[in-house]
């Protein structure tokens, strides 16, 4: 799985809106709902602070493994 895949299917299963998970990254709802369809890359620091916000590990949000795993220290 993507990680734009994955960010909007995390979003999605916490009931929250575009706007909401903009408001955490301090970006528009326009630019994060680029970020979900893949039109714009996600920067690292903030997925850094999405697999803080859902304490899931970067591997999992990333698409990286579909293991969900505990973001480490939480």
């Amino acid at each position: 799985m993507r990680y734009n895949e994955r960010i909007r299917e995390i979003r999605q299963a916490h009931s929250l809106t575009q706007q909401k998970v903009a408001d955490l990254l301090h970006v528009g709802q326009r630019t994060y709902a680029d970020y979900e369809s893949g039109k714009t890359r996600i920067p690292v620091d903030s997925l850094l602070i999405l697999a803080r916000f859902y304490n899931v590990s970067m591997d999992y949000i990333t698409g990286a493994s579909d293991i969900i795993s505990r973001y480490p220290g939480k």
